[in-house]
């Protein structure tokens, strides 16, 4: 029945060529090894579920045999996610049921009415992005495709010094009021023009771009072969179709994890206890040394490593798949979390089940509370988007028993997540855990491939003590605290956890060593060339490729095959990869 309408309304309305595309843009993908993720509100719609367009299935918390097809719907007052679900054998064959549904109306992806214009947002891996907007050219044809173009204007802080300047270059003396008077007259002003990073513009065939749009290079930059929509795509996005194809980490390291593990990750289970283990402190982490100074272990998850979100973890001690998605929903919102659900649970107003943390809650609540359909939507539509109740719709729920501190956290909230695209996030978050938990030398050395840049081996080869003392020094200098040593404190926190699980790191060497990417060889993860200070990509790159043609005999000779410079060649000899090499062939005479 819910498939029948979707569809419906999406063939009816003209948006079945939007699901088409993104099908494509996803099987394409997976057939070359690399998972999507999905964004947005696209996981509301079933359709999308059963075409394969996202993982997230919308439906009521069901069992479902993957041998006879055997359906039973759960309990939707106990569970709002089919995987927190005791685990059943199927009464039919007695094969164990596939558990899934994660509670989800279609109208916030379609709208009431299923007339709402869909937006498909989708993750590709980061490596992968470019071949799938390639992609597009090939479905709809190169004629017809056109980066979406972005417009930059003037921020407050360059306007203030736009008219400082003018007031200086003029010998013009200006008081704070007129500063303020001139500066609002910049701010907003277009200043230069840009290239959406995922953005792709659709061109129906038979017609130009020029009857939409003029089209340029962006910043104007006649040199790049790059031409993009004149226009900001917003002011067109209502005639022509948009597709988001985005880059995201989340991919890139679950395709990392699987080639160094050759576990498929879409085999892992979103439920395991040792996994939940590590959301809820750091017992799943097998902790081998004494006095370990971190309490939480989900550093190095996406959407769970800040200090943020660690401290939701302690306010809300998740134990369940759930209790993830909303904490994704809390982090995510605006106003959703910090003096809302946060104080409601900590005064016992609500439990973590209860509060509000994306918009879909707030409509499946009211529903369950006898709310009219119609109603439920459009008081989630409103409060999602910052709007607060009116008194009439504060009645309605006082009504049908809504608790005063429900009406009080709706009328706090700015902006909200909706579940569909939080419960995408936590999926992938979800496997990477489990990597970490299971393939911890895998996981660490993935991890810091992402941040090499921000790799301090200078400091962790010293060791965890030291590693602590740098980070403690980092966190004295509080707001003076220089961008790079803060973007350092992440490798040096999964770095510690890494020594105290038991772990080793292996120094760079020119025979072990990748330029980028940290390996794992004999039971240790392997420090690539990059890491060292010094060591460029496009060093390490080159060192990389030469000798595996041929084994360096000589210091000139490497500099001379990598070309690389003394800056480099100065980092790998005080870390010790030099040693074994003369450095020419040239011999003394005396």
């Amino acid at each position: 029945m819910r498939l029948n309408k979707e569809l419906d309304s999406i063939i009816s309305n003209g948006y079945a060529v939007m699901y088409v595309s993104a099908e494509m843009l996803v099987q394409k993908s997976l057939s070359d090894g690399f998972l999507v993720g999905s964004r947005g509100s696209v996981g509301s719609s079933f359709a999308a579920t059963m075409a394969g367009i996202t993982e997230v299935n919308p439906l009521k918390p069901h069992y479902i045999c993957p041998n006879c097809k055997h359906l039973e719907w759960g309990d939707e007052n106990e569970y709002d996610c089919g995987i927190d679900m005791p685990e059943k054998n199927c009464p039919e064959c007695g094969t164990k049921m596939n558990q899934d549904g994660f509670t989800i109306p279609f109208e916030t992806f379609l709208g009431f009415e299923g007339d709402k214009e869909p937006d498909i947002d989708l993750n590709f891996a980061g490596e992968y992005q470019a071949t799938a907007q390639k992609y597009v050219e090939e479905i709809f044809g190169s004629g017809n495709v056109f980066k979406a173009g972005t417009i930059g204007t003037i921020m407050d802080k360059t306007a203030f010094g736009f008219v400082k300047k003018y007031a200086e270059e003029k010998n013009i003396p200006m008081n704070k009021y007129e500063t303020e008077r001139l500066l609002k007259g910049c701010v907003g002003v277009k200043r230069t023009t840009g290239q959406h990073p995922g953005g792709i513009i659709i061109v129906p065939e038979g017609k130009e771009i020029y009857e939409f749009c003029p089209v340029q290079h962006p910043a104007n930059d006649v040199n790049t072969d790059i031409i993009t929509t004149h226009f900001d795509y917003h002011s067109i996005d209502e005639n022509l179709l948009k597709l988001d194809i985005l880059g995201h980490d989340a991919p890139s390291m679950i395709r990392q994890l699987q080639d160094m593990t050759g576990i498929d990750p879409l085999t892992v289970p979103l439920k395991d206890e040792k996994v939940n283990g590590i959301f809820n402190g750091i017992e799943g982490l097998d902790i081998k040394a004494e006095n370990y100074q971190f309490t939480h272990g989900s550093y190095g998850i996406p959407e769970f490593g800040t200090r943020f979100v660690r401290q939701m973890l302690d306010d809300t001690k998740p134990e369940r798949f759930g209790d993830l998605v909303r904490i994704s929903g809390f982090s995510h919102g605006t106003n959703v979390w910090l003096d809302n659900a946060q104080r409601f649970i900590r005064e016992g107003k609500a439990t973590t089940q209860e509060a509000i943390s994306t918009r879909d809650d707030i409509m499946n609540y009211l529903i369950l509370k006898d709310v009219p359909n119609n109603k439920a939507f459009k008081i989630m539509e409103k409060v999602r988007k910052g709007k607060g109740l009116a008194e009439e719709e504060e009645e309605l729920m006082r009504e049908h028993d809504v608790p005063e501190w429900y009406i009080e956290s709706c009328q706090l909230i700015s902006y909200m997540f909706p579940r569909a695209h939080a419960v995408a996030y936590v999926i992938m978050s979800y496997r990477i855990a489990w990597y970490k938990v299971y393939y911890p030398r895998e996981f660490y050395a993935v991890q810091f491939t992402a941040k090499i840049n921000d790799f301090n081996w200078d400091v962790i080869k010293r060791g965890p003590q030291a590693i602590l003392d740098r980070i403690e020094a980092v966190q004295r200098k509080g707001r003076n605290a220089l961008p790079k040593e803060i973007d350092e404190i992440v490798p040096f926190e999964l770095a510690y956890e890494m020594y105290c699980r038991g772990f080793e790191f292996s120094p760079p060497a020119l025979d072990d060593s990748k330029a980028v990417h940290f390996t794992v060889k004999d039971g240790k993860v392997q420090v690539p060339l990059c890491a060292l200070s010094g060591v460029g990509e496009s060093a390490g790159r080159a060192i990389e490729t030469e000798f595996a043609k041929k084994k360096f005999s000589t210091v000139e000779e490497l500099q001379t095959r990598a070309g690389v410079n003394k800056t480099a060649i100065e980092a790998l000899r005080e870390n010790g990869l030099l040693d074994d090499l003369p450095e020419s062939d040239q011999i003394s005479m005396f």
